[in-house]
């Protein structure tokens, strides 16, 4: 067997427990985009089903930090996780979790 990073030390990429800075502003400036993209739709007049559903979720300067970066969990200890730890979560929307969580 011949020593190598993987067979040493297991998952060569390792997710952080935390986010880091850099990919807060990220996700911040993400968010801020899909509301210019919502604001701008709604803007020109179309009128959809979907579009009523985006202009009811909260834009990204009413959400709570905890909501911004967690994302409830019902199997993880406490009931929230980081965000980073969900699979395509910078392709989905999170900002809706349940009350009190």
């Amino acid at each position: 067997m011949r020593p190598s990073s993987v067979y040493l030390g297991g998952l060569l990429w390792k997710v952080p427990w935390k986010l880091s800075p850099t990919r807060k502003a990220n996700t911040r400036a993400r968010l801020k985009k899909v509301d210019a993209v919502i604001e701008a739709v709604r803007s020109s007049g179309i009128q959809c089903v979907a579009l009523d559903k985006a202009l009811q979720l909260p834009k990204e300067h009413e959400m709570h930090p905890r909501d911004k970066y967690t994302m409830f969990s019902a199997t993880t200890r406490g009931y929230r996780k980081g965000i980073h730890k969900m699979p395509k979560w910078t392709r989905l929307t999170h900002r809706v979790n349940p009350k009190g969580f």
